[in-house]
């Protein structure tokens, strides 16, 4: 039997929605926003018990497999395959470097970047893996755990969905979903009850993560406009923000990617660069460079050690709490990057898309967090700003508790908080426009009713759960989500090798 299918089934040829798709997803998503608004601390409770289980019974599985994920990016990236292109031999990339980049960035990362920037060294600094904290132990250790974090594993992560959904979508002309990718496995299954669960799943873990995303976009914004003109924060700010920021994402998804999300990754990710240079040569450039310098190095230098620590002996929790939320994390955004990624990236070789989403954001990553998280080491070790203890109040302040030891705080600050909105717009409207992908059959130019749904039922979602608390019981569930997906990315690793092979 071939490895894809000769032809497509009628009811898949017909891009219409998917109403099994939408009613499945829907039956998994209501619960645990009812959940969470009738009842969110025993909505929360239970699912960190949930999520408890995971990393304290199965860290060794995600930082194993999350380990395996890299080694697999790489190999393609640098194997016998990298040749073979994303489409037929004629096709050309239908983006810049440029403009393919920056949309890499601000949906893969998005409004995490400015989140964490500061704030995760910081943590680290205070709360170190090993040794004693507030120490240049700490320090080293503080930068380097960032670097890892948010370096080649989640990219890896990103590129292997992104890869096997683009490869057999614009190769062989499939629907553009995860389900697809499964066919040399799964046969004509995929077409089935199967193959619809998965692909729910994948819009589950979809708009759990986006709900997310939107809640502290507006969190962030709200301190943001809290401490530069003083507006209230509180959760009325917050709904208003979420609801300004849902018709701004929703309208984005529907205009399309060039109309739409390129112009908002465009604006964030040149934002966000004006704003790391403008820290740089105003702070205190010298340690920045010096301390980047020696991250780099210590990353390269641990980067092994650090992928298969589990904290055996010791049993401190750290592992569980940081490096494996984070890998569970990053796969729960997975279902809705890696299928963006390979909607923009047809007409790339394998080689090209490997290299395009492994290093180059990774780099960046490690120069982001080298400016802000260095800054703000700087300014807490020798200007004792006290930045780690505001930080542990509330993270979403940190980055603007920076910038006020910086000239023109007003315009930064300002900056900030428009490319904090930018790019959790960005992520937003790639998110609804890959669930819009995954209800109408992989459809690669979803309708903009079915794009208006997923936006006004994000946004529902998102205003709710942030008013009644429930919020972070929505993350948890979409990052316990998480551990079925990963086994699912090892079947997509799988099929797409067995694909290649067969060729």
């Amino acid at each position: 039997m071939a490895l894809v299918p000769e032809d497509l089934p009628g009811d898949i040829k017909n891009k219409s929605l998917d109403k099994k798709v939408l009613g499945i997803s829907l039956l998994m998503l209501l619960p645990f926003v009812i959940w969470g608004v009738v009842a969110s601390r025993s909505f929360e409770k239970a699912l960190n018990k949930c999520l408890a289980f995971f990393t304290t019974y199965f860290d060794w599985s995600y930082l194993l497999i999350a380990a395996g994920f890299v080694i697999f990016a790489v190999w393609m990236a640098f194997g016998r395959f990298g040749s073979r292109k994303l489409g037929n031999p004629e096709d050309k990339p239908e983006y810049s470097l440029p403009e393919w980049y920056a949309m890499l960035f601000s949906v893969g990362m998005g409004i995490g970047v400015l989140f964490w920037g500061v704030a995760e060294p910081l943590y680290h600094y205070i709360a170190p893996p090993l040794g004693s904290p507030n120490t240049p132990e700490a320090a080293d250790l503080a930068m380097r755990y960032t670097f890892f974090h948010w370096g080649l594993h989640p990219w890896a992560i990103y590129a292997i969905v992104g890869l096997t959904i683009g490869y057999f979508t614009y190769k062989y002309d499939l629907p553009c979903s995860v389900s697809t990718t499964l066919y040399p496995l799964l046969k004509e299954k995929t077409w089935g009850t199967l193959g619809k669960v998965i692909d729910a799943f994948a819009v589950f873990a979809t708009i759990g993560g986006v709900v997310t995303s939107i809640g502290l976009g507006a969190l962030q914004i709200n301190s943001g406009l809290n401490l530069v003109f003083s507006v209230p924060a509180n959760k009325n700010v917050q709904l208003i923000i979420v609801v300004l920021s849902t018709l701004l994402f929703t309208y984005s998804a529907i205009r399309g990617v060039s109309r739409g999300i390129k112009i908002f990754s465009e604006a964030s990710f040149y934002i966000g660069i004006a704003l790391m240079v403008f820290l740089f040569i105003f702070g205190p450039a010298r340690f920045i460079l010096r301390l980047f310098t020696q991250s780099v190095g210590s990353y390269i230098q641990n980067i092994i050690p650090m992928s298969f620590w589990t904290d055996a002996v010791r049993g401190s929790g750290w592992v569980g709490s940081w490096t494996v939320f984070y890998w569970a994390w990053w796969i729960a955004w997975a279902p809705f990057v890696g299928p963006f990624f390979a909607k923009i990236s047809k007409g790339r070789t394998i080689r090209e898309f490997m290299i395009g989403v492994l290093f180059f954001p990774t780099v960046f990553d490690m120069i982001w967090f080298g400016v802000f998280g260095g800054s703000g080491l700087y300014f807490e070790i020798f200007r004792h700003a006290g930045l780690a203890a505001a930080v542990q109040k509330d993270v979403a302040t940190s980055i603007f508790l920076l910038l006020k030891h910086y000239p023109l705080f007003t315009v930064t600050a300002i900056a900030t908080v428009i490319a904090a909105a930018s790019f959790y717009i960005n992520s937003a409207d790639a998110a609804v426009f890959t669930a819009g992908m995954l209800s109408e059959k992989g459809n690669l130019e979803p309708r903009h009713t079915t794009k208006v749904i997923w936006g006004i039922i994000s946004g529902l979602a998102a205003a709710v759960l942030l008013y009644t608390g429930g919020l972070t019981g929505l993350q948890t569930a979409s990052i316990v989500a998480a551990f079925p997906f990963m086994l699912i990315m090892v079947a997509m690793c799988v099929s797409l090798v067995k694909l290649l092979n067969s060729e």
